[in-house]
């Protein structure tokens, strides 16, 4: 498979996610505050997105690992024509990810197409997507994908050819997944309720009922969060794409879910990068542990 290389650093969104990454401020070495002295709220849902892209599964407990929910975004299609990781960022070739759904089961992971079929091999999804894929667990070096510019894909439709930024995949966690940058993203029912989207649109791993106000998570960036036995940092507030925007199995496209958040949550999310609209927060581990519907979640 051919690679494609290109000046990241020229990116809106890498630029971003990369600052988050190595700005002022950040660091990993120092150990949370075992005092949970702040309660926010209680774990509402948990999800596993086992396949970049592909709708995933809702959990009633899970082990959480450096690398994030075990089993999340464990494995992706590469595209053989660009080598970059198939993702519905860029919903002109890929949206019809999110019509099939993968789940794991420990060991190996099950797709299941939109016809209600199980994708026997790399040659049934091509044969599928009309592109020719390898599902791989395996991130390529340097794995890339590219994320249309949700503007443009709000105001041209999902079938136009649009700008597109390359981004780096995983730059805020342990290697061997295909996160788009942290381990773990979070999203709190009250941003749920402002939105009017369900949870599923934004992929998060944690749905966090508080009772706070709609994007709270704006609040949590660099404070530790303690859920279950785990412990988490909270990195950045996270700039959406069109992902949630566009149609979820039988969820039909909903714009609303960019609109909103660009209206009433435009928001730095790293110093010096400009705007962007944000819902939910990207956060990384700090202890390992077990999460569990229910369990009590307080920032440090």
């Amino acid at each position: 498979m051919p690679t494609m290389s290109c000046d990241l650093t020229a990116c809106p969104f890498q630029k971003i996610i990369s600052a988050a990454r190595f700005g002022p401020g950040r660091t990993t070495d120092e150990g949370p505050d075992p005092l949970m002295d702040d309660t926010l709220g209680t774990v509402a849902a948990l999800y596993r997105y086992p396949v970049k892209s592909m709708l995933g599964e809702e959990l009633d407990t899970t082990e959480i690992a450096a690398g994030g929910v075990r089993g999340d975004r464990a494995w992706a299609l590469v595209d053989h024509e660009t080598g970059k990781v198939a993702s519905d960022k860029n919903p002109r070739l890929w949206r019809d990810l999110l019509k099939a759904r993968a789940t794991w089961d420990g060991d190996g992971v099950r797709v299941t197409l939109p016809d209600g079929t199980a994708a026997t091999g790399d040659r049934s999804l091509s044969d599928w997507l009309g592109r020719t894929v390898t599902l791989t667990g395996v991130p390529p070096e340097g794995a890339t994908l590219d994320r249309a510019v949700p503007e443009e894909v709000l105001d041209a439709g999902v079938t136009a050819t649009v700008a597109v930024e390359p981004v780096v995949l995983g730059q805020g966690a342990p290697p061997g997944a295909f996160v788009d940058f942290a381990p773990v993203h979070l999203i709190s029912a009250a941003t749920l309720r402002a939105t009017g989207a369900e949870a599923v649109r934004y992929r998060p791993n944690l749905v966090l009922e508080t009772g706070g106000e709609a994007y709270e998570e704006n609040g949590w960036a660099g404070r530790t969060l303690t859920v279950g036995s785990a412990v988490l940092r909270v990195i950045i507030p996270t700039p959406r794409c069109a992902v949630p925007t566009l149609e979820h199995g039988d969820l039909p496209r909903l714009p609303q879910t960019l609109r909103v958040p660009a209206k009433e949550n435009l928001v730095e999310a790293v110093p010096g990068m400009g705007r962007s609209a944000c819902a939910g927060a990207y956060a990384e581990v700090i202890r390992p542990g077990r999460i569990t519907v229910g369990d009590r979640a307080a920032l440090g």
